[in-house]
């Protein structure tokens, strides 16, 4: 091989390796530094684009775990009001059964008919309870607003086994799938009818479409009704009529903690996609930090190398100086 002074690819050549080794060597400080594969969109075109979009799945499934738990906590609340409300109702009863004992004088009966009315004060008060300032209840003459509270007909048996229809049934929809589409996945959160749920029907007096409490206020005074607009003797309504209330509360209070359940598997479901997500993702996106050390130390020691071996073909056109000399 001739001995040159205006070229020398041997330098040339190990200049580029160098070059290459001490960009492989910054790629894999990058990797292992911030602990992700893929740092750049030219690192790994696919997978970013792949890992972006799990990534986005994976915050809006965190979201609905979120909004799963906050519809459990508003269940909650009206399971806790319907508790309170079978307590007032039981109470009901039991005076509407002492009330009937033949040793009761006229006195003795109003005396529980003023518990009876300050009862059915505290059912109007309880209808008015909310979460967050979202309505625990409902009643017939709520409307349904903005796709938010649904309004549907519905069916109940009484405790003699006789269906009702045409009941307004109210409920919230829980969306619990990422993409929003209800169909893949929702659950329906009841708004109880309290209207319904207190309902007695028609009194000793002659007064119909009764309940406890005058839940939406239509009730007028007479034939039972008092000034106050709520039942002023505990006689007007029947033994019979409280059980019947007392099965509507205690199906609703069924039917609450069937919804509890089945948000809570929704919760658990949601809690494992995300696991599974997350492990997904990392595949992508993380750093092997085992293989990537190694791959570091190959580097290392290929750019010290390199950086020799160009040191020292930059010296071979020095041969040329000799032979002048």
């Amino acid at each position: 091989m001739p001995i040159v002074v205006n070229s020398n690819a041997s330098a040339t050549a190990a200049s580029f390796n160098l070059s290459h080794a001490n960009d492989a060597l910054r790629k894999s400080l990058e990797r292992l530094s911030s602990g992700k594969r893929i740092n750049s969109a030219a690192d790994d075109a696919g997978g970013l684009a792949v890992a972006y979009k799990l990534d986005s799945r994976i915050n809006r499934t965190n979201a609905l775990i979120q909004n799963s738990q906050n519809a459990l906590s508003f269940l909650q609340v009206q399971d806790s009001a319907l508790s309170t409300v079978g307590s007032i109702v039981d109470r009901m009863a039991e005076l509407r059964t002492m009330a009937q004992d033949i040793t009761k004088n006229t006195g003795d009966i109003e005396n529980y008919s003023k518990e009876f009315i300050e009862l059915q004060d505290q059912l109007s008060q309880i209808r008015n309870e909310k979460f967050n300032g979202i309505s625990l209840f409902a009643s017939t003459n709520s409307t349904a607003s903005g796709g938010l509270l649904k309004d549907t007909n519905g069916t109940h048996i009484d405790e003699q086994g006789n269906s009702l229809t045409n009941i307004n049934n109210f409920s919230r929809t829980l969306t619990t799938h990422p993409s929003a589409d209800s169909d893949l996945g929702s659950v329906s959160i009841n708004v109880i009818n309290f209207q319904f749920m207190l309902s007695i029907g028609t009194l000793a007096s002659g007064a119909t479409d009764v309940d406890l409490g005058n839940v939406n206020g239509a009730q007028s005074a007479g034939n039972g009704i008092g000034a106050n607009e709520l039942i002023d003797d505990i006689l007007e309504v029947s033994i019979s009529q409280f059980i019947e209330v007392i099965g509507r509360v205690a199906d609703m209070r069924a039917e609450n903690g069937a919804e509890q359940n089945r948000v809570l598997n929704t919760i658990s479901l949601l809690q494992s996609n995300v696991i599974n997500l997350e492990s997904a993702h990392g595949r992508i996106m993380d750093t092997d930090v085992a293989a990537e050390s190694t791959r570091f130390a190959r580097h290392n020691i290929l750019v010290q190398a390199s950086a020799s071996m160009t040191a020292q073909a930059n010296q071979l056109s020095s041969v040329a100086l000799a032979l002048i000399g």
